[in-house]
């Protein structure tokens, strides 16, 4: 599938995509690729020059189709309203009343999150909610709901933590109107109880790839090919070969996104020589600590976050939610401090990452501080075992740098904006201009690998031309994908009647 581009003598690039524009000519809002692009919105930093873009060409194409799913799909005025719209509720209402508990006469939209949509169905006393993986949003929509189904049974039979309760789940053939992949569960307004004591006894039986929501992005807006990814059943015995199979997907990341992934010859190289020798430090391990190596493993949720976590009015844990990127990971994943602590990431700090790192520490304190006041409580009450502390392994990782490396390994896209900083002068000793550093970092490189830098920048500097849209979508993408072109045609070709 190919995007067809038109440049103007200025520069500016046309998307003339049917799917987007109703007539073959340019669209008069011209698409403006900047040579630093700042995607999704996000304002741009001294930092951020330095990260790896999302290709904007990809985005744009995605984005069009989440901001249309729901409005073509589910979301006709006529059937989506705060009441049954002439006391006849729309299919995805029919499809709640008949499974067991959902019950209720007022059925609205929720919320649209990043990978889903929600829809809510409430009587007097309760409520529930369906959720829907977005096309173009989520690329693994069957597995990552089978994933979060899994995980929520799972954390509410062996922990205290209030998870909503599943009525239903199934795939995109066994959903309204064959929409997507569903869960089917309580709504979180009530009170429930506080976290108690958690379950320290218990094993989680791998048997697939973890599925993070790095992994996601990389295909979604890296132009990463799903082939690329671990097999579906691929499992990893120790840390460190799980954070080498990280580490070759940041360097066939750079190799495959055709777009908005380099600036120049120059800085290829510098993005091959980064991700190269990281990746001879996952292999000679050296990225995680050797004690560590097999086990434990330890759950781990991508998108745990102060946003997912709900309270009630008087600060009370009311419910945690949205678990579908979660999975078994090294320990020093679960140790690496919180990067969510200033809520903006460090590659997206608008002073800079020197400056994120001075606000971050003094918030890593106050937060370490009353981590350590609450695991004494606990301990005093023989609700914590003294190995358990997890404030110590805070501070640690901040301040030997492993922070960094986990951020690394699940932020594909800010790779290159902390490793020059922060993971290169450790591992291999300062340099006097971490811009230039790659240069002196070259003779680290054989032969072979110089090479193959070079075929590279060859090949990227090709693609800066060309500009083709290159992705691997999920078949539900595509399939709403033909669902818009042939909408579209049907009304061009009313349009044509009408003339």
């Amino acid at each position: 599938m190919v995007l067809f581009m038109e440049k103007s003598r200025s520069g500016t690039v046309h998307m003339m995509d049917p799917v987007f524009f109703r007539s073959g000519k340019p669209h008069p809002c011209r698409v403006f690729f900047p040579r630093i692009p700042s995607p999704l919105g996000i304002r741009r930093c001294e930092c951020y020059k330095k990260t790896y873009a999302y290709s904007h060409i990809c985005s744009l194409y995605l984005y069009t189709i989440i901001d249309k799913w729901p409005v073509t799909q589910i979301c006709d005025p006529e059937c989506v309203s705060t009441m049954w719209p002439g006391n006849k509720p729309m299919p995805i209402g029919y499809f709640m009343l008949d499974q067991n508990g959902c019950n209720g006469n007022n059925f609205n939209i929720l919320e649209k999150g990043s990978y889903n949509i929600s829809f809510r169905l409430k009587n007097e006393h309760e409520a529930t909610i369906i959720r829907l993986s977005q096309p173009g949003a989520a690329f693994f929509p069957e597995e990552k709901v089978m994933n979060e189904v899994a995980t929520m049974r799972y954390l509410a039979d062996k922990t205290s933590i209030p998870i909503p309760f599943i009525h239903h789940s199934g795939t995109k053939k066994e959903s309204p109107l064959e929409l997507s992949p569903f869960i089917i569960m309580d709504y979180v307004e009530h009170e429930t109880n506080m976290l108690s004591q958690q379950i320290d006894d218990f094993t989680w039986d791998v048997t697939r790839r973890p599925l993070s929501m790095n992994m996601n992005e990389l295909v979604r807006v890296g132009s990463l090919p799903q082939t690329k990814l671990p097999d579906i059943h691929t499992t990893y015995t120790t840390a460190s070969s799980y954070l080498e199979a990280l580490a070759d997907l940041n360097l066939e990341h750079l190799i495959h996104q055709r777009n908005d992934s380099v600036d120049s010859a120059d800085d290829c190289r510098r993005r091959f020589v980064a991700r190269q020798l990281f990746c001879k430090l996952a292999r000679d391990k050296r990225l995680n600590n050797p004690a560590l190596d097999k086990g434990p493993f330890k759950q781990w949720c991508d998108d745990l976050r102060p946003a997912n976590v709900l309270l009630h009015g008087d600060l009370k844990l009311a419910g945690v939610v949205d678990w579908e990127f979660t999975y078994a990971a090294p320990a020093e994943f679960s140790y690496a401090p919180p990067w969510w602590l200033l809520i903006e990431k460090p590659e997206y700090w608008s002073e800079g990452l020197e400056d994120w790192i001075k606000k971050f520490d003094f918030r890593l304190k106050t937060f370490l501080k009353v981590m350590k006041e609450h695991e004494d409580n606990a301990i005093k009450k023989d609700r914590l075992k003294e190995n358990q502390r997890l404030s110590n392994h805070m501070r640690e990782s901040w301040e030997s740098g492993d922070f960094w490396v986990i951020y690394a390994v699940t932020h594909s896209f800010a790779f290159d904006a902390i490793y020059w900083q922060k993971i290169d002068p450790r591992f291999f000793g300062p340099t006097v201009d971490y811009e230039e550093a790659w240069r002196d970092r070259l003779d680290l490189l054989d032969e072979q690998e110089r090479d193959k830098m070079e075929e590279l920048v060859s090949r990227k500097l090709e693609e800066m031309e060309s500009r083709v849209l290159a992705w691997d979508p999920d078949e539900y993408t595509m399939a709403f994908h033909q669902h818009l072109k042939e909408r579209k045609v049907k009304e061009d070709e009313g349009a044509c009647e009408g003339d």
